[in-house]
């Protein structure tokens, strides 16, 4: 299976792509102590807005920081938000998704209709609402995208439910005694996980860029740590005078999201060409 996976892999150009950015992203942060020349927050005042050159390659923000060297730590912070984030949310959503699919009655219907709740609802909108409460953090802004997004994996874990547990496999299962747990986790969650890999590589761009968007709105993380939102924000009053400030982030940003949608269309092409997201 994992050769074939492989094999069908490497046919796939979209998931080859993507999974190339993904894995440039991942060394980037992974090694970021050694690729950046300087600290994220070590300043130059006498360097402050220089344009990019040999010695800064992207050049310096408005307090002489290296702005290079802020883009390349602040993929840490992006993919390490954006996987705690989409963790737990998948968490929730694939639990609930399974419950509800599998028992139906009112537990199908209370869940349904706080999943279209949520689902109703603009995800800025509402994380918005949730930081406002908890107060701007790293932690907070984990907390405000798994709240807002689990209802993707709920609806999508909840319909491949519903129409697996009646098949003949499945109740093969019911008259050989095995109990409900037993059928959930070795019967049904198993010919789940295509989808629920498709949809966890979809909402990790999703993550990342509403990471961003609450960090460049002041929400997320806050100065000196170099998140790309708050690097686009601090940018916005030179963006005449010094461009690079804002497109070296925001190409960062569309770089790492366009990688992980790639991987996620490829995924889906490989694993389940069928599922509509």
């Amino acid at each position: 299976m994992i050769k074939n996976f492989i094999s069908e892999g490497l046919k796939n150009k979209t998931f080859c792509i993507g999974f190339f950015i993904f894995i440039s992203v991942l060394l980037i942060a992974v090694f970021a102590d050694i690729i950046a020349p300087y600290t994220y927050n070590e300043m130059e005042i006498t360097n402050k807005l220089t344009n990019p050159n040999q010695q800064h390659l992207f050049g310096t923000d408005r307090y002489g920081r290296d702005l290079f060297s802020r883009v390349v730590y602040g993929s840490r912070i992006a993919l390490k938000v954006g996987l705690i984030a989409v963790l737990i949310e998948s968490f929730i959503g694939i639990s609930l998704g399974l419950l509800a699919g599998y028992y139906g009655g009112i537990n199908d219907r209370i869940i349904l209709f706080i999943t279209d709740l949520i689902w109703s609802m603009p995800p800025i909108i509402l994380a918005l609402a949730i930081i406002t409460m908890l107060g701007p953090s790293l932690n907070n802004v984990v907390i405000s995208i798994a709240v807002v997004s689990w209802a993707q994996f709920t609806k999508i874990v909840r319909a491949k439910t519903q129409s697996l547990k009646n098949m003949p496999f499945v109740e093969a299962a019911r008259a050989f005694g095995e109990n409900d747990f037993n059928i959930i986790f070795r019967y049904i969650l198993p010919n789940v996980m295509p989808s629920i890999i498709v949809i966890t590589t979809l909402a990790l761009p999703s993550a990342i860029l509403l990471t961003s968007s609450l960090g460049f709105l002041g929400l997320g993380a806050q100065p000196p740590l170099p998140d790309w939102g708050v690097i686009l924000s601090n940018g916005i009053p030179f963006i005449r005078k010094a461009p690079w400030i804002t497109i070296f982030p925001g190409l960062a940003i569309a770089y790492t999201v366009l990688g992980f949608n790639l991987i996620g269309e490829g995924l889906r092409d490989i694993l389940d060409p069928k599922l509509k997201i």
